[in-house]
């Protein structure tokens, strides 16, 4: 499910050690704030549904870009929506972005769906944006939310 959009992510997490040194890096990007990588959780089971993650941040603009996934037996269930308004709160208020961008294949309305719902705007079509291992470059859909305040 995950090997189209987020190859490396999976390849870091293939074994138990990879796994482990997956995280302690993700916890070093998050001291270092050159990345935000967050564990979507079942409110219920508390059990790992997907990720969320805050990257490409540019301090000087102020905008970064979420990336997001979820597995399919929590899909549907407004997880991700919650994950993103939430992850967008904290980036505006607490870290002082002022634009955060999604990026979503036009094939994947669940992702557009996350974007819209939590008031992000198509602002175009990026040609060639996304290589996916082994295929043809892909255009993909740009939203964009902003800082009002």
């Amino acid at each position: 499910r995950f090997k189209r959009y987020f190859p490396k992510t999976l390849a870091n997490n293939a074994t138990l050690e990879k796994s482990i040194a997956y995280i302690s890096n993700k916890n070093k990007e998050i001291a270092e704030k050159t990345e935000f990588t967050f564990a979507i959780r079942d409110k219920n089971s508390q059990q790992i549904a997907g990720l969320i993650i805050l990257k490409e941040l540019n301090w000087e603009t102020k905008q970064g870009e979420f990336a997001y996934c979820i597995d399919s037996e929590f899909e549907g269930k407004g997880l991700t929506s919650f994950a993103v308004k939430e992850m967008s709160k904290f980036a505006f208020e607490e870290l002082g972005l002022k634009t955060i961008q999604i990026i979503a294949h036009k094939t994947n309305i669940g992702s557009c769906k996350v974007a819209e719902k939590n008031g992000f705007v198509w602002k175009t079509t990026l040609l060639n944006e996304f290589t996916p291992t082994n295929e043809a470059a892909l255009d993909m859909e740009l939203y964009e939310l902003y800082n009002e305040k």
